[in-house]
């Protein structure tokens, strides 16, 4: 048993037992590189609109993108991919720094929004 609620499985994975088995993680972000300018947060929505992701994007004033991720582990490990590899077309990721990752009970969020 992990921690309140939490079972760890035979592959060693924790999962939340009040969910079905899915574990719910939470993480916050920051993709350094030529990110602003290349619709960078619109293509971030729409790519966690798709898998189902709850939380926000916006751009820093440092010339970063920054933001915040919720939803199945599964589907955050894909999201993590895209803002470390992919992007949007015409941005160019230096690095991507993932902070506060956090299992949850239920997201915190509805839907996935755009910040200003």
């Amino acid at each position: 048993m992990g921690l309140e609620g939490e079972v760890i499985n035979e592959g060693g994975e924790v999962t939340n037992a009040g969910t079905g088995g899915v574990t719910f993680v939470s993480v916050e972000f920051e993709v350094y590189g030529h990110v602003q300018g290349v619709y960078f947060t619109k293509f971030c929505k729409d790519t966690c609109d798709q898998l189902g992701l709850s939380g926000w994007v916006k751009n820093s004033k440092k010339g970063t993108i920054v933001g915040k991720v919720q939803g199945e582990k599964v589907r955050i490990d894909e999201i993590v991919q895209w803002l470390t590899r992919t992007g949007s077309p015409g941005c160019k990721i230096d690095h991507t720094e993932l902070r506060n990752w956090e299992y949850l009970a239920r997201p915190e969020f509805r839907g996935f929004s755009i910040r200003f």
